[in-house]
Formats: structure tokens, C-alpha cells, sequence
């Protein structure tokens, strides 16, 4: 329960957490991000979020869900149900009651009657679980406002400041109502009230603008603590609006005032607006009819280092308020590193401003189970899903890397991981507008990993990942360490002592490997044994990679992990009898399985080879009756280096969702490119196999067509690969006589 007197500071801080639940009108349809994550369906979810050491959950009691055809119809069913099962694991429950909403279909945020409708349905609330004691009835209602009256994302797709403030005032009104009608039951219930309080920065010319966007970041939370009186700027901006004046008297007496305000802040929160387009080529241009500029991260810009920053937000609501306070969103949609360095850096600093003397109560691990679509604002459906704490691709959620640290820190622990030996993206130069990608990448000093093959083409794709994400390495070819001599992988553990390997050497010729059987088995079977046992004994992880080839294709349908092998070649009994071995050695070894390479930085691929004999004029003959699963380089680097992170063992496929035959990759692959697509011949001889890759542990790489649309992108920079232009001839002029 929240206290208001600053002097009562709790004892340490407190882990809370956070499911994504916004429920959001786009147009006509809505879309519920509880039920896109799965969570609707998982009640095992509870006790996940108990075993973290989760003392508060914000979760929903969502207004949309529960009544969605009247507020005389309430299913409390799923809420019941939920809420018992939090309650009886002893966590409290903060409860929200819209979220970026607009409510049921009977209102939305320009109903004028909206706020005496959230205050009835909060009524009801309240009356259903008397013993919650705190509730947030609108979640941000700036950013809500914003993005639904402003920037038109949102229903009612407003681009207005008449409409963005009639949704702000009713937003922040239904707020006062509804926390009246909830102590009219709950006499001590308390209002946690969250806003995203981002700053914006800029160029001389726009300062007048960012001094406009850095007052109206202060608004919702000004009205409801009673400060836009006659004298606050923005009180007659509002009456010019069509807010009343009695509307605006009655947050006057601060009635409505947070017994804790939640800051959600975001590593995009705070922006830069910048009149000189032109140092930014990629950006979309805006304006407000008065200047034109680019509205540009701020974290990204160098000048603002010291101003940028949770550390530098949280101060300044703190010294605007004095009310007790909680990071009430932490959340980062990125690589597992990152979203650990963030996780970690957000935790420490709420410690440090603690000791600095703020009421800072806790941290909220949020989007606890992950989102769907986020980066595009909810207003496209691509079905992108950014991983949470827990990775739920599976259907079962699997912890992450950031669920271990929370649960550290909630015990009052801390955590270490390689990955924290470096900074975050936020804290690197090549982060900067300015900074040029001719530089050499930034070496860190910290624990390294240890990459075998040199001169491959995944082990070169992994040291440019690993490069990109700040993970020292080294990466090593055979003469330095052969990975068949036992000696020689001791020598370069001793050498190098590093925390994993990641192996990706080996024979990869796979038609050489009928007649090259003792060179194959040696690169592919024997030295990842050698790996395991050897990094066994010295407490290192491993990862190592297999084939699609260890099955023989007649199954029927893409090949799962619990599949058995069942190689027909050389070269998949290789890979075969390596994964048999490595896990018999080294039981938290980890294996994956992946599938026809193609990737942006070699020529050593099919698709490349496809795009090359089509740009030299030739034809390009490829087999129809095989299936397989074509695997983005990057792509699965990227995939490899989170579950490293994350501590992930045993066997897991790793392909580009999607199957097609070697003749329908080459078509798509010429069509994309521009080329036509008859030069691609099917080669119609030979028995069907379909080696695809499907996981029962959750896809982890988005869809093929995805991948190769990246893949094209970078290869329209190549001239040498590019359909040749018909030139257009000069019609033949004929002199008259």
C-alpha cells in the first residue's frame, strides 16, 4: 500500500511487473494485445510472474473486455479467475481500467459522457474486488490523447488540438470520477497514474516548438494534481479548445492529485527536432505549418548526452511533484543483450537516485510476456512479436536472460552476465547521426567468446553480429585452433578463456563428403566432440550448428527436434553422430539445426549464384521436388547469439519460417530481383524429399519472404547483379524527297 509521506521510503526496491495489455481501436476493429501474446489463455502465467519475486502487477481489469455491449452486461469471468490466483500468491494488484483505450463501442474519447461511464464501470470494479487498493483507471492519457486526437493513429484518428484535448480533459476527468466511485467503496484506494515523459529537444530555430512539447508533457498530471489554474499556461489554451471552465474547476482542488506517479520511459522518449533536413536523408519530414523539420531521436544525438536519459526524467518530475514515484514500464525491443543491458542499467540507476534521497518505490519489468506489433504502433498487423521477459513463440513461455536478472534483483541479488561487460547501443558512438560506418568497429574490454571458423561464411556473419551488438570475441581459424586435436582446443581455452564457443567450423562440401568420408567425419563428428568435452570440464558453454540433413526427407512434413535422425548421406551421418555426441558430453551444449544458407555478406549461396548466372544472361535449372527451409544469415546469427544469451541447451531448429523447393526459391529470388522468372528451369528428375524445418520450442525467425526481401534490398547495390535495361531505339526518320 502506497504511503504519501515522503519519510516512509520502503525498505528496498521492489520488482513489479507489467502485462501488455492494451486493448486499441484502430478504425473499426480492435485489437487486444493480452490475447495476441497468449496470455488470455495461460494461467500458468501467474505463477510465472510469482516465481519471479513480483511484489505489484499492473494488470488488467480492462473496461473493453469485461463490458463490451453494455455496462448492465459484465463478464468477470477470466478477471475473477485471475485475480484470485494473483491474490492468493500474495501479489498486490494495481488495476487499470483502460489502457490506451477508447472504450466500448457506447463511448470513445470525445464522449463528453465518458466520464461518468468509466466512474460507473469503476464502481462496479471496485464493488467486485473491494480488496485492490490500488487502480489506475486510464493508462498515460497524454500519450493516449496524443496518439489518438494529434497524430491520428488511434481511434478517433483525430489530427487536431481540439480533438487531442477534448480526449486529454476526458480522459483525466474519467480519472477524478472514477476514483470517486472507487473510494466510495474502498476508502483508502490510492491512484498510481502513469505517463510517458519524454523531452524534446532541438535546433535554435525550433526551441520555441520543444518549449510547447516540453510544457504539454506536463499536462494530464498537472490537471489531475490540481495546477492549471487561471495562471498555468495551458488553461486558456484549453478553454480555446471547448474545455469548460467548469470542467477545469473541478481539478482544481486537487482531489485528483497520484498517491504515486509511474514514469514509463522509452529509449525513443525523448526527441530532437532538427529545421536542417538534409543531414537526414532516411527521415520523414514534418512541420507545424510553420517550420519544417525532422523530428529525430534525441538519444541519438551527441550534444544531448548529458541532458538524455530515465536518471534526468525522473529528477524532474520528482523536484515538479514530490510524490512518491515508480518506473512503472521498463521494456526494450531489441536484441536479448540489449534488452538485458537496459533491464540492468534502469534497475541500478533507480537504486542510485534512491540514495540520492527520492521516494522511488520500484522497477516494472513490463511487456512481461512480450508484444505484437508495437513497433508499428498497433496500426499495422504484421504479426512482429518483440520478446518480453519470457518468450512465449511456443505456446509454453520460456524465461529469458532479463527474467533471470529480475529475479535476482527482487531477491535483493545481483546479477552478472557477460553481456553487461558492455555498454548499450544508447551508450555507443556508432548510435550517432553523425557517426560514419566507415569507422572501425568499437572494441570493449570484458569477456569474450570464442568463434571458430574464420574463414567460413557463418563464422564471419557472427563476428559482424557479435560486432554489432558490443559482444567481444575472438574469432579463430584451424591453424590456431584445430578443433579435431584435442590439444590444440585446450591450448586456445587457456589462450583465450573464453565464457562460451561458438563452433562453426567444419566439412561443408556435401556432395565430397561420399568420397571424403575421414575429413568429414573428423571436422563434423569429431571436433565438436572434442569442444563439448573439452569446454565441459572447463565450465564454458558451447554452441554448435547441424543440418537439415540429418533426416532423409520422407517423413511428410517439415521435421520437428523430437523428430529422430535418420540421415541417408555421409554428411548427415556426420551431423548426426556430432549432436549424439556433444550432448552425451556436455548435456547443456547447444545444438541447432538450420537449412540453406543465404546471407548479404559472401557469394557462397544459392541465391547469390541464382542472381549471378541470371545477371550474366544465362538460364538457371534447379530441382522441384526438393523441399527445404532457406535460412537468412543475419537472421539466424542474431537468433544464435539470444539463445546463448539466454542460456538456452540441448537441440533447436533455427530456419526461416516457410518451405519451398530449390526451384521455387530461385523463382522468387529472380522475380524479386527483377529478372523473369521462365530463365529458371525446373529440374524434374530424382526422388521428393522435404527436409524442412519446423520447432516445437517456438519459431524464432521471422518469415522467409521477409528475409529475402532484405536480401534484395542489399543486393539492388550491386550493378553487376541487376537486370539488363532495355533501351528504347530511336524510331528510323526518313527524309522526304
Amino acid at each position: 500500500m502506497i504511503e504519501r509521506d515522503a519519510d516512509k521510503v520502503a525498505s528496498k526496491l521492489e520488482l513489479w511487473g507489467g502485462v501488455e495489455c492494451t486493448i486499441v481501436r484502430v478504425g473499426d476493429e480492435y485489437r487486444d494485445q493480452s490475447a495476441e501474446t497468449g496470455h488470455t489463455l495461460r494461467k500458468d502465467d501467474i505463477d510465472l510472474i510469482a516465481d519471479l519475486g513480483v511484489s505489484t502487477v499492473r494488470y488488467p481489469i480492462l473496461w473493453e473486455s469485461i463490458a463490451p455491449d453494455s455496462l448492465d452486461r459484465c463478464d468477470w469471468s477470466w478477471t475473477d479467475e485471475r485475480l484470485a490466483m494473483l491474490r492468493e500468491r500474495g501479489i498486490e494488484v494495481i488495476g487499470g481500467l483502460l489502457h490506451h483505450g477508447s472504450g466500448p463501442r457506447y463511448t470513445s474519447l470525445l464522449d463528453r459522457d465518458l466520464p461518468a461511464k468509466l466512474a460507473e464501470f469503476a464502481a462496479r470494479a471496485a464493488e467486485r474486488y473491494p480488496w485492490i487498493e490500488q487502480w489506475t483507471p486510464v493508462n498515460e492519457p497524454l500519450t493516449t490523447a496524443r496518439f489518438s486526437g494529434l497524430y491520428g493513429h488511434w481511434y478517433p484518428h483525430g489530427r487536431d488540438y481540439p480533438t487531442f484535448l477534448r480526449a486529454l480533459a476526458n480522459e483525466c476527468r474519467g480519472t477524478l470520477e472514477a476514483m470517486r466511485a472507487i473510494r466510495s467503496v474502498i476508502p483508502g484506494a490510492k491512484l498510481v497514474q502513469t505517463e510517458d515523459l519524454g523531452k524534446t529537444f532541438s535546433t535554435a530555430p525550433l526551441r520555441y516548438q520543444a518549449a510547447h512539447e516540453n510544457e504539454r508533457r506536463w499536462l494530464s498530471l498537472d490537471l489531475l494534481c490540481g495546477r492549471v489554474t487561471s495562471a498555468h499556461n495551458w488553461h486558456s489554451i484549453l478553454f480555446g479548445a471547448g474545455v469548460g471552465w467548469a470542467e477545469l474547476e473541478a481539478f482544481e482542488s486537487g482531489e485528483a492529485t497520484p498517491d504515486l506517479i509511474g514514469i514509463n520511459h522509452y529509449l525513443t522518449s525523448e526527441r530532437f527536432l532538427d529545421h536542417r533536413i538534409g543531414l537526414y536523408p532516411s527521415h520523414e519530414i514534418g512541420g507545424n505549418r510553420r517550420n519544417t523539420y525532422v523530428d529525430a531521436e534525441a538519444v541519438r544525438v551527441k550534444r544531448l548526452e548529458a541532458d538524455t536519459g530515465i536518471a534526468a526524467r525522473l529528477r524532474e518530475a520528482w523536484q515538479r511533484y514530490k510524490i512518491p514515484m515508480a518506473v512503472t514500464e521498463v521494456h526494450h525491443g531489441c536484441h536479448r543483450d540489449e534488452q538485458l543491458r537496459w533491464f540492468a542499467e534502469v534497475w541500478k540507476t533507480a537504486g542510485a537516485l534512491r540514495d540520492e534521497g527520492m521516494d522511488l518505490r520500484a522497477v516494472t519489468l513490463w511487456s512481461l510476456f512480450g508484444n505484437v506489433d508495437w513497433r508499428f504502433l498497433l496500426t499495422q498487423k504484421h504479426g512482429f512479436y518483440d520478446t518480453g521477459a519470457f518468450d512465449v513463440r511456443s505456446g509454453t513461455p520460456r524465461p529469458t536472460a532479463v527474467a533471470h536478472a529480475a529475479k535476482a534483483y527482487a531477491a535483493g541479488e545481483d546479477y552478472d552476465h557477460p553481456a553487461l561487460d558492455s555498454p548499450g547501443w544508447w551508450r555507443r558512438p556508432p548510435r550517432l547521426y553523425a557517426w560514419s560506418g566507415r569507422c572501425k568497429p568499437m572494441e570493449f574490454d570484458g569477456r569474450k567468446l570464442l568463434i571458430t571458423g574464420a574463414t567460413g561464411t557463418l563464422g564471419q556473419a557472427l563476428a559482424r553480429a557479435c560486432d554489432e551488438r558490443a559482444l567481444p570475441y575472438c574469432l579463430t581459424d584451424r591453424a590456431e585452433l584445430d578443433i579435431s586435436d584435442p590439444r590444440s582446443v585446450a591450448a586456445a581455452l587457456e589462450k583465450h578463456r573464453p565464457w562460451a564457443i561458438i563452433n562453426t567450423a567444419g566439412f561443408v562440401r556435401v556432395p565430397d563428403a561420399e568420397t571424403e568420408q575421414e575429413a568429414c567425419i573428423s571436422a563434423n563428428t569429431i571436433g565438436p566432440e572434442n569442444l563439448a568435452r573439452a569446454c565441459a570440464a572447463a565450465g564454458v558453454k558451447l554452441v554448435t550448428y547441424s543440418s537439415d540433413l540429418v533426416f532423409d526427407g520422407r517423413l511428410g512434413r517439415p521435421y520437428v527436434e523430437s523428430d529422430p535422425a535418420s540421415p541417408t548421406g555421409v554428411y548427415g551421418l556426420s551431423k548426426a553422430r556430432a549432436e549424439r555426441r556433444v550432448l552425451e558430453a556436455m548435456d547443456q551444449a547447444l545444438v541447432l539445426r538450420t537449412s540453406a544458407f543465404f546471407g548479404i555478406w559472401d557469394e557462397h549461396n544459392f541465391a547469390w549464384h541464382v542472381l549471378s548466372t541470371l545477371a550474366r544472361g544465362e538460364s538457371f535449372t534447379a530441382c522441384e521436388h526438393s523441399e527445404v527451409s532457406p535460412t537468412f544469415v543475419p537472421d539466424l546469427c542474431h537468433a544464435t547469439l539470444d539463445l546463448l544469451v539466454d542460456g538456452e541447451s540441448g537441440i533447436w531448429h533455427v530456419a526461416n519460417e516457410g518451405r519451398l523447393s530449390w526451384y521455387e526459391f530461385a523463382r522468387r529470388v529472380a522475380e524479386g530481383a527483377g529478372f523473369d522468372p521462365a530463365l529458371v528451369r525446373p529440374l524434374g528428375s530424382g526422388e521428393p524429399s522435404l527436409t524442412a524445418l519446423a520447432s516445437e520450442k517456438g519459431g524464432l525467425l521471422r518469415p522467409f519472404d521477409h528475409a529475402l526481401e532484405d536480401w534484395l534490398r542489399h543486393m539492388r547495390g550491386r550493378p553487376e547483379l541487376q537486370p539488363p535495361q532495355e533501351v528504347e531505339e530511336e524510331p528510323l526518320e526518313i527524309a522526304a524527297e
